[in-house]
């Protein structure tokens, strides 16, 4: 059921315990709105807890609220009045869904792939989630607190590249200002996620050996076997680095997270990509979008090339 965002406002207000979630192989955008939405509604008298399924970024741990992100343990029920997903649509949450099962699901997302599978859904296309939760701390009147702008600010400027891709609109750039305004420094945020650990930039100097062009430059991919994507830490920004080469028009991270698994980011100049997110099982935008494929490193780099194979034409 879509509902409007001053529905959502209304049920937040309504419930008193609340688990707030997003997708698995989270990044500053997910973490940052979870985080916000917790502060925004602890400050409201309820009883908030981040749960997300997967490990989370280092790079992020300078944001308020990260060290009581929880991750679910099995046969976990939680206890809470209302599942909240951020982020992303129900089937990418991980074992919070079992964690949540029962529970009424309430969707706040920005992405035009979501499955609207949710008993209330609000999706806007938006720059970043975060920009609905800032509409939200607005609406409720919650103040932009540290523990409310600082994520905030980083989901904004993590899922524009920094307010350079071309999801950076007006209202985004209107919406970083009231976030600067209210003490944000924006140097601390991009310095935390630009610092990387010895073993990162080295496993970034190894991923970049993996680079392979494919029809006739137009598609650079890095693919990444187990044992190198496991010892990562991150691959945050690894994508950038093909996606940048003259000629490139769609650049491709594929990463074998296990024997039969892999996770795949995709990112475009013009070309729409939520398509080829959509027909594995992921989602996203139109220039940038994520999915798995549950298949080892060389078969799955096969499907993922032949597909977009399709999209180039």
């Amino acid at each position: 059921m879509k509902i409007t965002i001053e529905d959502v406002a209304e049920k937040l207000m309504a419930a008193n315990k609340l688990l707030i979630t997003a997708h698995v192989n989270p990044d500053g955008d997910a973490i940052g709105s979870t985080l916000a939405l917790a502060a925004l509604l602890h400050g409201k008298g309820k009883t908030t807890v981040v749960m997300l399924d997967d490990k989370l970024p280092k790079n992020l741990s300078f944001l308020p609220g990260y060290d009581a992100i929880v991750r679910p343990e099995e046969g976990e029920k939680a206890d809470a009045e209302m599942l909240v997903i951020l982020d992303t649509s129900l089937d990418r949450i991980g074992e919070v869904a079992k964690a949540a099962e029962g529970l009424p699901v309430l969707n706040i997302d920005h992405h035009i792939s979501n499955d609207g599978k949710a008993d209330f859904l609000y999706n806007d296309d938006r720059a970043a989630t975060a920009e609905i939760i800032f509409e939200l701390v607005e609406r409720l009147g919650g103040g932009f607190t540290p523990e409310i702008a600082m994520p905030l600010y980083t989901g904004l400027a993590t899922d524009t590249g920094f307010f350079k891709f071309s999801n950076t609109r007006p209202e985004t750039m209107r919406a970083a200002a009231r976030l600067l305004e209210a003490g944000v420094r924006p140097e601390r945020v991009s310095e935390a996620l630009e610092e990387k650990p010895e073993s990162v930039v080295r496993g970034q100097a190894a991923a970049l050996q993996t680079m392979e062009l494919s029809y006739d430059g137009r598609v650079a991919g890095l693919y990444l076997d187990k044992a190198l994507a496991t010892s990562l830490d991150t691959t945050e920004g690894f994508i950038d680095f093909v996606r940048v080469i003259e000629g490139v028009e769609i650049a491709v991270l594929l990463k074998e997270m296990d024997e039969n698994f892999c996770r795949a980011s995709v990112r475009s100049k013009g070309l729409d990509v939520s398509k080829l997110a959509m027909k594995f099982g992921g989602g996203g935008h139109l220039r940038a979008a994520g999915f798995p494929v549950k298949k080892p490193l060389a078969e799955a780099k096969k499907d993922v090339l032949e597909a977009l194979g399709e999209i180039l034409g």
